[in-house]
């Protein structure tokens, strides 16, 4: 089974859908016609837990004896390589870009001084000193960093020991090479992040050879979507926010665009 991981890693998009993915795996675990799973991953990441619920349902697989292999597209770096740990055996294109081995807790935009230059106050109601932290209108505290920070650490800490389970290395080496950057495929195999460099073919070839089974026939497992699925547009967002006292198009307004984080749930392993 060539399972498709493409797009970022969260619950539902037009590209990628956890309960969708999460119910072939099973699936496929108790499918007496499966002989194994090949990842196909193109993905710059995505949810902390979104990742974290497939590697661990692709290592509950794995408990079958049936193998796991991953090949990693165009990129597949954060949440992506992240999943791609639960395999046996990971290969990439040559072109390949990986890695990302990091965590974003979230973020803070303060507009705090930009309203009050316009007159503009959100007061908002909230029981317990940091039920309002990381507000538009809540200038980031000492202690909101440190409560944030703690957030990526933790998540960093279980990104590191994933991976240094699946490469058979310490963590200390893995952090050595943690520290959020990319890597080319040549890089990653220099690293012992990956195994090979081969296309996409060559990687079904090794895998047939690796299970013993010239006869076995390579299925493509894509989510399906329902077209007509209104719930994928997101209708707010930080430029409607804001119309009321700034130019859309305004300098300013491509600033903050440009530096937003997408649109996903954090923490996330994401480039």
């Amino acid at each position: 089974a060539v399972l498709h991981i493409e797009g970022v890693i969260e619950e539902l998009n037009d590209t990628y859908d956890q309960v969708w993915l999460i119910n072939a795996i099973r699936s496929l675990k108790e499918s007496s016609q499966n002989k194994g799973i090949l990842l196909y991953i193109d993905s710059p990441g995505g949810g902390v837990y979104e990742s974290d619920e497939v590697y661990l349902e692709l290592m509950d697989y794995k408990t079958s004896g049936k193998p796991v292999w991953a090949y990693l597209g165009p990129m597949a770096a954060s949440g992506g390589y992240y999943i791609a740990s639960a395999a046996d055996h990971i290969t990439a294109n040559r072109n390949t870009l990986t890695g990302s081995i990091g965590v974003i807790a979230g973020e803070s935009v303060d507009l705090s001084e930009l309203m009050e230059k316009y007159g503009i106050r959100i007061t908002t109601f909230t029981a317990g000193a940091n039920k309002n932290m990381l507000n538009i209108n809540s200038p980031v505290t000492p202690e909101h960093a440190q409560i944030m920070q703690s957030i990526a650490d933790e998540a960093y800490e279980q990104f590191v020991g994933i991976v240094a389970e699946s490469r058979n290395k310490t963590t200390e080496e893995i952090k050595e090479l943690a520290d959020g950057r990319i890597y080319t495929a040549q890089q990653a195999l220099k690293n012992g992040l990956i195994d090979s460099i081969h296309t996409f073919d060559q990687c079904m070839y090794e895998i047939t050879a690796y299970i013993e089974d010239d006869t076995v026939e390579f299925i493509d497992y894509y989510p399906q979507q329902d077209p007509w699925d209104f719930s994928l547009i997101d209708f707010l967002d930080i430029t409607k926010m804001l119309t009321g006292f700034s130019n859309q198009n305004s300098p300013l307004m491509e600033q903050i665009q440009k530096h937003t984080l997408p649109d996903i749930s954090y923490p996330a392993y994401y480039y």
